[in-house]
């Protein structure tokens, strides 16, 4: 992908130019690796869309994170409180657009998951905000309390989560048109599954235009490469990173609203269930990598698909496994940004 590139240079080259196909020839592989091992065409196209689902809502959750791990070089283990901020608003926007969720109409259904992905989004960035401002600006530079001081901020977010929403879990339901399966051939692949893979391949393409295409994005990729010279361009870069921290966590939010749906119920634990797989994807695609982040969240999600139906015995050890060939392929990640 093309954010391998120095920046100002790859906007201009284009959305394909010097695409590096290797990441991607090894997807492609590992869909026709499974394709023979399975040999039932059916099972391995529900098999796939499910693993693209996954790896949409890990990429929504673990895109936020790249940019604030990668970017701005600050290890917030506290990540995981804003998809659960964002979970628990989009549960409550939900409840109160009943007549929207239970309508039997794709647009109202969709009017519901607008509201409640914009107000969990919001909520979230709110949030970010306020923890960037309180928390993490005390710790820029020092890693180790970066980790220890996140992971208690989280700590506090579940609480008050608790307190707000109650210890007990929620039931939350789809709304009525998302519900069941549609038969593709002779698979039958859930609506919710397909939806999240058309929002998940959307927000890709806008960060990626956002960061290659955008005055902003040029300047964001600019100060990671050399910040003092962004900051003797009379630009503040310290600024420029606390709006990329707001939006970190608002994707967060709005991942929160993505997985609470495909889980169906809720608890204050939630935003950390991710967490682990969002930070493998991280370092598997390349720290600050937008591109690195989806390709590697497809990666991994369709790779433990795969593995759990035809090995299920080594299911739970097929992503580390993973990570280990990924980074001793390459050390810096499938696209590397940062020359960390």
């Amino acid at each position: 992908m093309t954010d391998t590139n120095l920046p100002g240079t790859e906007g201009r080259a284009g959305l394909l130019a010097g695409v590096d196909w290797a990441p991607l020839a090894v997807v492609a592989a590992a869909a026709v690796l499974a394709l023979a091992l399975i040999g039932s065409p059916s099972v391995w196209l529900t098999l796939t869309v499910a693993g693209l689902a996954m790896g949409m809502m890990i990429f929504i959750v673990a895109s936020g994170l790249t940019l604030v791990f990668g970017l701005m070089d600050v290890l917030n283990f506290g990540h995981g409180a804003f998809v659960t901020v964002g979970a628990y608003l989009a549960f409550t926007i939900l409840a109160v657009t009943t007549d929207l969720v239970m309508a039997d109409s794709l647009a109202q259904n969709l009017a519901a998951l607008l509201m409640a992905v914009c107000v969990a989004a919001a909520g979230a960035a709110a949030l970010g905000f306020l923890f960037e401002r309180i928390i993490v600006r005390r710790v820029y530079g020092d890693h180790l309390k970066q980790i220890l001081i996140t992971m208690g901020g989280m700590i506090i977010v579940e609480q008050v989560v608790m307190m707000i929403w109650g210890p007990q879990e929620q039931l939350v339901q789809l709304p009525e048109t998302l519900r069941g399966a549609v038969p593709l051939g002779d698979a039958i692949v859930e609506k919710y599954r397909l939806l999240v893979v058309v929002f998940g391949a959307v927000l890709f393409v806008l960060m990626h235009l956002s960061l290659t295409h955008t005055r902003l994005g040029l300047l964001i990729r600019a100060g990671v490469e050399d910040p003092e010279m962004i900051q003797a361009l009379g630009y503040r870069i310290r600024r420029l990173f606390v709006g990329l921290f707001v939006a970190g966590s608002a994707l967060a939010g709005f991942g929160g609203v993505m997985w609470v749906l495909y889980r169906g119920t809720l608890t204050a634990d939630i935003g950390g269930e991710l967490m682990i797989l969002a930070f493998i994807v991280v370092i598997m695609g390349g720290l600050g990598s937008i591109s690195g982040c989806f390709i590697s969240a497809i990666l991994v999600a369709m790779v433990a698909n795969y593995v759990a139906y035809l090995v299920p015995e080594v299911a739970m050890t097929s992503t580390i496994v993973l990570l280990v060939a990924v980074i001793s392929w390459r050390p810096r990640g499938l696209f590397p940004l940062t020359r960390r």
